[in-house]
């Protein structure tokens, strides 16, 4: 967003290593496209596993809530 409000006469420069090297705006507005596609994608990849381990986890909590049920039972008939 913010290299859209630069025009052709505004300098961007990339940093490397301790330098700052000037970078032409299309390379710059590609590479930064490029990085935000990147953590998008990880952001969803990483939103789709924590859905799948809650998902497991609530599974877990019903059996583990139907086995306390049958021990209690058990108990109860012992």
């Amino acid at each position: 967003q913010e290299l859209e409000l630069l025009d052709a006469s505004n300098a961007v420069f990339k940093l490397t290593g301790p330098v700052l090297v000037k970078q032409e705006m299309e390379e710059a507005k590609t590479t930064i496209g490029k990085r935000l596609d990147y953590i998008t994608g990880e952001i969803k990849h990483y939103e789709q596993q924590m859905q799948e381990l809650e998902r497991r986890s609530e599974q877990q909590r019903e059996t583990l809530g139907r086995l306390q049920q049958e021990l209690q039972r058990a108990q109860g008939k012992a």
